[in-house]
C-alpha cells in the first residue's frame, strides 16, 4: 500500500453560514464540522496521516478544541488566500514518502469512511479520482442571462470531496495552474488541465457541503436518521 494522507481544508471563513465562528468551527450535535471530518478521515484504515489546514488566525481556536486524541493527526499548518494555496501548504507539510493524498473540505463533515476508502482505491488505481453524485435537475449553461446549451443530464454530476490523487500529479497540476494564473473551483479541475482522466466514484447526497444556515438543519436531519425522508419530500414538492 502507498503511504496515504488526507488534507482537511478549513481555512475558509464561511460568511454565508452567518455563524459567529469560522465555518469549520461551527458546532453540529456537540462537535465542530472540523472535528467530525478529522475523526472520519482518521478512521480510514488506509490513511496514515491526517493534515489539517487552517487560517493562521484560527490556530488558537484549534488548540482550544484539544483534539490530540484523534489518531494519525498532524499539527495544523496555515492555509493561504485561495484554495490552491491551502492545498499547496498542506502538501508541503507532508513527509516525502507520502504517495497518495486525498483533499477534503471540512465543511463536508458527513462523509463516511467507506466513501473515503472507495475514492482512495480509485485514485490508487487510476491516479486521480473524486466523489460525485449524478444531478437530478436539467442543467443549463448560461451567459448574460441567455441559455448557451443544455448538456445531457446523464453526463452531469455534482463534484464532492474528498478528491484523491497521486501526490506528484497534484503537485504538477498546482504548479501549472500557478504558472498559467488559473484558479480552479476544485482540485480535480486542475488535474484535468493536465489531460489526465479523473475517475468518478459515486457518492451520496448525505455528503453535502455546509454553506448556508439551512444546510446545518439538513445535516442535523441526516444525523437523526431523517435525511432521506426530507430529500424525498423536497422532490415531491418540486
Amino acid at each position: 500500500m502507498m503511504k496515504t494522507a488526507v488534507l482537511v481544508l478549513a481555512a475558509g471563513r464561511g460568511e454565508r453560514l452567518g455563524h459567529a465562528l469560522p465555518k469549520a468551527f461551527a458546532a453540529l450535535r456537540g462537535k465542530t464540522l472540523l472535528q467530525r471530518s478529522l475523526e472520519t478521515a482518521a478512521a480510514v484504515p488506509e490513511v496514515d496521516l491526517v493534515q489539517p489546514v487552517l487560517a493562521a488566525v484560527d490556530l488558537p481556536r484549534w488548540f482550544a478544541l484539544e483534539l490530540a486524541a484523534i489518531a494519525k493527526l498532524c499539527e495544523p499548518v496555515p492555509g493561504g488566500a485561495e484554495r490552491q494555496d491551502s492545498v499547496a501548504a498542506g502538501l508541503a507539510a507532508l513527509p516525502q514518502d507520502v504517495e497518495l493524498v486525498a483533499v477534503h473540505d471540512a465543511a463536508r463533515c458527513l462523509v463516511t469512511v467507506e466513501e473515503i476508502r472507495r475514492v482512495l482505491a480509485a485514485a490508487s488505481e487510476h491516479g486521480a479520482a473524486l466523489l460525485a453524485v449524478p444531478l437530478r435537475d436539467t442543467v443549463k449553461r448560461v451567459r448574460d442571462g441567455e441559455v448557451l446549451e443544455t448538456p445531457p443530464r446523464s453526463e452531469c454530476w455534482a463534484a464532492q470531496t474528498p478528491q484523491a490523487f497521486r501526490v506528484e500529479l497534484l503537485r504538477e497540476a498546482l504548479a501549472k495552474a500557478r504558472a498559467d494564473a488559473v484558479l480552479g473551483t476544485d482540485d480535480a479541475q486542475l488535474v484535468e488541465r493536465l489531460g489526465v482522466p479523473v475517475k468518478v466514484v459515486e457518492g451520496s447526497p448525505r455528503n453535502l457541503k455546509i454553506t448556508l444556515p439551512e444546510d446545518l438543519e439538513v445535516a442535523e436531519a441526516w444525523l437523526a436518521g431523517a435525511g432521506p425522508a426530507r430529500s424525498a419530500r423536497r422532490e415531491d414538492q418540486a
